[in-house]
Parts: structure tokens; C-alpha cells; sequence
């Protein structure tokens, strides 16, 4: 997800995300979900919006918060901006905030989407439309749309960049040994991510193409707790002197920059001949790594793109009008089927990164000579 822009960037965008997405697109009313009295249709233009954003682990969330600020603004609402790096219960704290101060709508980023069932069914009897955000919002009835990037779609591309690297960089072997990491086990996203590079993998594993020397291939065996970079960092240290002392690791399934950047950090430090390691949300460190030959690929996931649908949804319930979806049938939350509004993921190596981020401010120069 990236880059920065102003407001008026983010509400352009959102008129041409009509185009986008990954589907045909369909509109839906605003339709009571769960319990309580449901969505409201049609609110006041300068209708306090609620934006509940987890910690700020990436460069990705916090750039989201100045697009939320700034496009919620300029598109007239009282929006208010709240991360919740004390964890779970602070962002309990947060939202149900934001219902006594009377949003009309809530955008929820979670840190844990199986933890706010009692603030969800809260919002719902206020009336309040809820959007989950990037993460779906799990085991509730309370919750009316989300809005995301294709997040199995972007397993799959991360898991087909490390075959696609090894290919390139490692030809001269058949068959070639690879480490897994996943995110962290209380973001839904994580094991979707991991479940769709594992679509990709596993074939190559059972047929022996690939092999996982510490047998660690399964998403608990591979988490990385609160996406901390020293938490995968510790692990590869372990899964290196343990199953590495002679044997070469020639890649490393890495679900984002952070850890992948964490990963090489303790390949380096083991003294090992870098790896072809994957990641995703094209953070400025990992696109010069990326331009230096270390890095293999990351994920593009415009987050200008994600806030403005997200607000576009806000301006569609706010005229009490439709709300486009273009996905219906795969994200069921294990009590619903979300209306989903998707957006394709990019996967970028070296070879297409100056195309794919030519018209970002800050990425696109990293990209040139």
C-alpha cells in the first residue's frame, strides 16, 4: 500500500475506482445486518465518521491515517483518526468512543477482528453502518461492508515471485530449499495471506521441487507474533543454526517488508549467501533493497486506492444511495458473507518496479538510474 498524496488525489481516485477492482462491480442498499436497528440511510454531510486503525507496525497505516484525515475532511465530515497501539482493549476503548460521540459510520482497521463483537453490536444498535477495513471483522453479524486488496490473490502472487526468483537467481538447481513465514495469528489477513502462497507451494513441496529442512510448514508453526521484525528475525536465527549449518537456504517466504528485511538481516548475520525472499506493502526500504538485487519482490497495494473507496462507500451511505461491491461470496466472517469491494494487488521485482511506481512521489524516484 502506498504513497502520499492529498486529499484531492484520494477523492479522484475514488471516482475512478468504478473501474477497478477485482470483478464486475454491483451496488448494494444499505441494508440492516445482525442486530439493533441497522445502517442508517442518509445522515447529515457533516456526520462525525469513525476510523479505528490498529498499531502503527507499517508505513502503510500510517499513511492511511493523513488520507483518512485529509479526504474525510475535504469530502465535508467530522472525522476522527484513532490507533490503537495499546492493543486490543484500547481499541474496545476507541470505538465504543466513537459511538457516544455519535458516528454514523465506522471504519475499522482491527488489530484483532474476532475481539470487538460487543463494540460491533453496540454500533449496530446506534444504527451505525460498519466498514471493515484491510482486515475483516470476524465471528459478528455486525458488520454491513469491508473493503480490502485481494488478499489470497497477493499469497499467491508472493508464493509465485519465490518460485519465479528461484528460477532466476538459483537456475542453476533443480530442486532448492526454502523457509516460511506467515504474520501474525490474531490478523485474519495473515492466514490468507499464507493460505494463498500455499496454493502455490505446497505442489512443489509434496513433489519434492521444494524442502523446508525445519519442517515447519504449517501457518501456527510459522507466525510471527504481532508482525514484530524481531520476533521472524529470532526465529530464522533458530531455524538457520538448527537445520543450516551445511545446507544452503535458497529462499525465504517472507508475507511482508518487515519481516523479509528481518529475515536477510539474520541470513547476513549467519554468514549465509542471500536468499530469494519475497514481501509485500513496497515500503521505501525494502524498493531500494529491491533495486540493489537483495530484496527479490514486494507487493504494491496502494493505500490512496483503499481510503478512497473506503470514503466513497462513507459518501454513498451519507446520500442514502448504493454502496458498490464486487465480491458477494468469498469472505464469510464464520457468521456472514461480507459485500466485499476488492482491489487487485501488483507484485514488483526489480524488472517492472520503475513502471509500476511511475507516478509515486516517493517510490518512483528510488527507481531511476
Amino acid at each position: 500500500m502506498k504513497k502520499f498524496a492529498k486529499a484531492a488525489v484520494v477523492l479522484a481516485a475514488a471516482g475512478a475506482l468504478a473501474l477497478t477492482g477485482c470483478g464486475g462491480g454491483r451496488v448494494e442498499t444499505p441494508a440492516a445486518s445482525g442486530s439493533g436497528s441497522g445502517p442508517v440511510a442518509g445522515f447529515a454531510k457533516d456526520a462525525v465518521i469513525g476510523v479505528a486503525m490498529p498499531q502503527k507496525t507499517s508505513e502503510n497505516w500510517v499513511l492511511a491515517e493523513q488520507l483518512f484525515n485529509d479526504g474525510l475532511t475535504a469530502a465535508g465530515f467530522k472525522g476522527t483518526v484513532q490507533f490503537a497501539n495499546g492493543g486490543v482493549s484500547e481499541q474496545q476503548n476507541q470505538i465504543t468512543a466513537m459511538i457516544e460521540k455519535g458516528a454514523k459510520v465506522l471504519i475499522v482497521g482491527a488489530i484483532d477482528g474476532s475481539q470487538l463483537g460487543t463494540q460491533l453490536a453496540a454500533a449496530k444498535q446506534a444504527g451505525i453502518t460498519v466498514i471493515a477495513y484491510d482486515r475483516l471483522l470476524t465471528n459478528t453479524p455486525d458488520v454491513d461492508y469491508y473493503v480490502a486488496f485481494d488478499n489470497f490473490k497477493v499469497g499467491v502472487l508472493q508464493g509465485t515471485a519465490l518460485l519465479d526468483g528461484l528460477a532466476a537467481r538459483k537456475g542453476d538447481k533443480k530442486k532448492w530449499n526454502v523457509e516460511l513465514l506467515a504474520g501474525s495469528p490474531d490478523d485474519n489477513n495473515a492466514k490468507v495471506f499464507f493460505d494463498g502462497a500455499m496454493s502455490v507451494l505446497q505442489p512443489k513441496i509434496d513433489d519434492g521441487t521444494l524442502t523446508v529442512l525445519s519442517k515447519q510448514v504449517t501457518f501456527q508453526q510459522v507466525v510471527t507474533q504481532g508482525w514484530k521484525a524481531e520476533n521472524a528475525q529470532k526465529r530464522m536465527d533458530t531455524v538457520l543454526s538448527g537445520f543450516y549449518q551445511k545446507a544452503d537456504l535458497d529462499g525465504i517466504l517472507s508475507p511482508n517488508d518487515t519481516l523479509a528485511r528481518a529475515a536477510m538481516a539474520s541470513v547476513d548475520a549467519a554468514n549465509k549467501p542471500l536468499p530469494v525472499v519475497t514481501g509485500q506493502d513496497s515500503e521505501v526500504e525494502s524498493v531500494k533493497s529491491i533495486m540493489a538485487g537483495k530484496q527479490y519482490s514486494t507487493i504494491f497495494k496502494d493505500t490512496n486506492l483503499l481510503v478512497a473507496q473506503s470514503i466513497k462507500m462513507v459518501q454513498a451511505l451519507q446520500t442514502g444511495g448504493t454502496v458498490e461491491v464486487n465480491d458477494t461470496k468469498s469472505y464469510d466472517n464464520g457468521v456472514k458473507v461480507v459485500p466485499s469491494y476488492l482491489i487487485a494487488p501488483v507484485i514488483v521485482t526489480k524488472e517492472n518496479a520503475a513502471t509500476v511506481y511511475a507516478n509515486d512521489k516517493t517510490l518512483g524516484p528510488l527507481t531511476k538510474g
